[in-house]
């Protein structure tokens, strides 16, 4: 019994000890050297990571070299290269019986390149912005592609200020030609050309090498013309004095001037006035590469200058700069330019606006004021700063090939350039056949210069007036010849009912007269910026691209000889087995495969010392380092190729460690 009735308790007891033994148990109290313990696992955990990763990631960049390099170092043999005889000893003719170079030494060395000898010629003269927006924009295949350059690289002119200075190389802003052109297949003559013969369709070229130079002619299907522009003199003696800033060589001989001066101005012989005009640095011109020249000199002088040269160097710089106009970035907003105005009288930069040069000499620049005497009469005064440097930016001119090629049209009146229509298709060529762009080329502003067409195609009645509902068919051909007056002829009945000054409900001649004339009058060309060229370089590549596409398709349609025609039949010497059959093709109009070309302004950046200034129009935005570094990732981003890029990056690294570099090269 007394087993029998404790075996109940022990089962109880039993029980409880296993509810007891589930229990969570307390929470061990905090250590600190637990914790500390477990940040610096944690700590060393990650720093592991991060050092394995560096570690791969170098053995991989290491790895690739290697393989790189495997596949580089080896022997390259080519032979028994096939080379058409014609382009050895090319036939002669032309106006001026020169070589004609329709094939070229490379034109049979494959297949590929077999076939592209067949296709439409495409001749692109210069190397800039705009001849590069073609080449971005063209399908491999469409075109025999040559592009004609006094030089054999592409220059990336908006970050020249920053290599006069050494804040970036002059390497790292060129790309070579030939490895941009080589997408296409396309062919790299380095000479200048230096004429026209529109009527057989040959482009006069005069190839220099050392001491040996040729001229050729370049036969074309089609043309584009995208030379650029020359520095405007504006009639002031004494311009052989100055620098301008629009090639990498100019770039250099800049970069060796000042470093010259502060070395010269370093010398215990250098007499103080001596000191002083050799660190004085002079800009003519307050537009983008004037202000941006010196902004570059000035961050120069603060952040190197001041380091390693005696600091009575730093100490006696001055730079001015002469604007003839009230403001600098006259071409940016009110507020831009105020915002820039403000920095530089912060940073003591001299600026001298409503002022214009006189003169230059080999030690002074000579600039005359407005202002007024005791009788409150205007009177021009007279100023003079001595300088051993001094910079010429201000206007544009013509180069001379786009000179050349004005004089030989009678219809192109402009003086600083070649007027191309809304297509920018020079006007007087053939049509179709030759394009300008960039800042060789302006596009007609002139309604008045359409007013008998215009008047032929929309008085319908002719009865010497346009009624209301003519006029409104006459804006929609002036916006198609002219995208410009689009904003113009907005209000389409006020203009009407404004010039109606009869009130007849219709527009005489006269009066119609008046009111295009008015309409041209308020029309501005467009700006010569390196972003007006390059848009107008894509939309020439586009068009020329969907133009092939047409040639293409009507010559696989069709086997009709109306469809293509036999140019010309050469022969070399007496070698009747080397022949030459050049297929003229056929190019349906501008107008069925494009709009006519319309700007659209994406904006205005310059850079003014440690900060910069953007204009988007409405929106502006004007700041220190954060928009200095916008510009910088604007400017990066534009890069021709991702060569230039990288090494647009390292440099700004380099700069911001180790300064510029002070070497005089």
């Amino acid at each position: 019994m007394f087993a029998v009735a404790r075996r109940p308790a022990a089962r109880l007891a039993a029980r409880q000890l296993r509810f007891n033994s589930t229990q969570i148990p307390p929470p061990p109290q905090p250590s600190r050297f637990g914790s500390f313990a477990r940040r610096s696992k944690t700590a060393a955990k990650f720093t592991g990571l991060f050092a394995l990763s560096t570690v791969v990631g170098l053995a991989s960049i290491a790895g690739a070299i290697l393989v790189h390099d495997v596949f580089t170092y080896n022997d390259k043999h080519v032979d028994r290269v096939p080379v058409n005889p014609l382009a050895l000893n090319p036939e002669r003719g032309g106006p001026k019986n020169l070589p004609v170079a329709r094939i070229q030494v490379d034109d049979e060395e494959d297949d590929e390149a077999k076939k592209l000898a067949t296709r439409p010629k495409l001749v692109i003269i210069g190397a800039g912005w705009g001849a590069m927006g073609v080449l971005s924009t063209l399908n491999p295949g469409d075109y025999h592609v040559t592009v004609i350059s006094t030089d054999t690289f592409t220059t990336f002119t908006p970050l020249l200020p920053s290599a006069a200075v050494g804040t970036v190389s002059v390497r790292s802003l060129v790309e070579p030609i030939r490895k941009i052109v080589a997408r296409l297949r396309g062919h790299v003559i380095v000479g200048k050309a230096v004429d026209l013969c529109m009527k057989e369709r040959l482009v006069e070229v005069e190839t220099y090498y050392t001491d040996h130079s040729a001229k050729v002619y370049i036969p074309y299907d089609k043309l584009v013309i995208a030379v650029g522009s020359s520095s405007s003199t504006h009639g002031v003696p004494g311009l052989e004095n100055c620098f301008q800033l629009k090639t990498v060589g100019d770039a250099q001989a800049i970069r060796r001037r000042i470093l010259d001066n502060f070395e010269q101005a370093s010398l215990p012989t250098t007499t103080p006035e001596e000191r002083s005009r050799l660190l004085s640095f002079v800009i003519c011109g307050g537009g983008p590469t004037g202000v941006e020249t010196a902004a570059e000199i000035y961050d120069f002088c603060q952040e190197d200058i001041i380091n390693y040269f005696p600091k009575i160097c730093r100490e006696e710089v001055s730079i001015h700069v002469i604007q003839s106009r009230e403001h600098i970035l006259n071409t940016y907003s009110e507020e831009i330019s105020k915002f820039a105005e403000e920095k530089f009288a912060r940073d003591q930069v001299d600026l001298i606006t409503s002022a214009r040069v006189a003169g230059v000499t080999p030690d002074s620049v000579i600039y005359t004021t407005k202002g007024k005497d005791a009788e409150g009469r205007a009177i021009s005064e007279q100023n003079s700063i001595p300088t051993n440097f001094v910079l010429w930016s201000t206007g544009i001119a013509m180069n001379p090939f786009t000179a050349r090629v004005a004089s030989l049209l009678p219809n192109q009146a402009h003086k600083k350039a070649i007027e191309t229509d809304a297509h920018l298709r020079v006007l007087g060529a053939p049509s179709g056949q030759v394009y300008a762009i960039g800042d060789c080329a302006t596009i007609e502003t002139s309604v008045i210069a359409h007013f008998s067409e215009l008047v032929e195609e929309c008085d319908k009645d002719k009865n010497g007036k346009i009624d209301f509902g003519e006029w409104e068919d006459m804006v929609k051909k002036i916006k198609g010849r002219i995208p410009m007056a689009e904003d113009h002829l907005a209000q389409v009945r006020e203009l009407f009912q404004t010039y109606d000054t009869d009130a007849d409900q219709s527009l005489s001649l006269n009066e119609l007269f008046k009111l295009l004339e008015e309409i041209g009058n308020r029309l501005t060309s467009l700006p010569a910026t390196a972003q007006v060229a390059s848009q107008q370089g894509k939309y020439v590549g586009r068009k020329l691209r969907k133009l092939a596409r047409k040639v293409t398709t009507a010559e696989s349609q069709s086997t009709d000889s109306t469809a293509t025609a036999v140019s010309t039949t050469s022969t070399i010497g007496t070698q009747p087995s080397h022949k030459a059959q050049f297929i003229e093709p056929i190019f349906p109009p501008d107008e069925t495969v494009a709009k006519p070309f319309k700007y659209f302004h994406l904006g205005s950046l310059a850079y003014i010392g440690n900060a910069a200034v953007f204009d988007f129009g409405k929106f502006q935005l004007m700041g220190g380092l954060a928009a200095m570094y916008a510009w910088r990732s604007i400017y990066w981003n534009e890069q021709v190729s991702a060569r230039t890029r990288a090494l647009l990056m390292i440099d700004w690294i380099i700069r911001g460690i180790w300064g510029r570099d002070l070497s005089r090269l």
